[in-house]
């Protein structure tokens, strides 16, 4: 979870957005589901604010994502999904069974963690590394 977590509202003040019920019920959905696709968080914003609407929600989460406050992770083959994590570079480990979704700390040295055998010419900023198995629970009952 980011320092913003603490106070939302200050950290969407910050980046200069609004502060809404809307957008507030979306940052609580992410700090308790890290790794939220958009609709499970609209689900989970719906639950306890009724009148949100999906839109909202999706308009939300684009906001939050232009103004560094949620990154979008893009796995292979599963939904979009969001965590408020961004404060680093941090990577994931993805279920190929069930789809669960870890974070991984950097792997080698400072942000960008991974060195390419050729830049290209690049100025690399930001590696983005998915590890992908079988977690624990999956490979138990494959072994069962």
């Amino acid at each position: 979870m980011t320092e913003f977590a603490a106070d939302p509202a200050a950290a969407l003040r910050d980046a200069g957005l609004r502060v809404t019920e809307s957008r507030l019920a979306v940052f609580a959905a992410l700090a308790s589901h890290p790794h939220a696709s958009a609709e499970a968080v609209y689900a989970e914003v719906a639950g306890g604010l009724p009148k949100a609407s999906r839109q909202s929600v999706y308009n939300a989460l684009n906001d939050f994502a232009d103004a560094a406050l949620v990154r979008r992770i893009e796995p292979a083959g599963q939904p979009m999904l969001f965590e408020l994590r961004v404060d680093d570079n941090h990577h994931h480990l993805v279920c190929t069974s069930c789809g669960r979704v870890e974070d991984v700390d950097c792997a080698v040295g400072a942000a960008p963690c991974l060195h390419p055998s050729d830049h290209h010419g690049f100025r690399i900023a930001v590696a983005e590394v998915t590890y992908w198995g079988l977690c624990g629970d999956c490979a138990a009952e494959t072994a069962a």
